[in-house]
């Protein structure tokens, strides 16, 4: 039996959901901005994404 409570409900209410390719817009890369400080969302070869300053 399984103690703990089905979170995937209240997860996908409260946390939006972002398509990577739509942030790209269609490319590999896009800048995100947060605080001043600006970063860099890119999307590998192996279509895994990487985030850095």
């Amino acid at each position: 039996m399984n103690a703990r409570p089905d979170l995937t409900l209240t997860l996908t209410q409260a946390v939006p959901l972002h398509d990577a390719t739509h942030l790209t817009q269609g490319g590999r890369e896009a800048r995100i901005l947060l605080n001043g400080m600006v970063y860099c969302l890119r999307i590998t070869r192996q279509g895994k994404l990487i985030l850095t300053k």
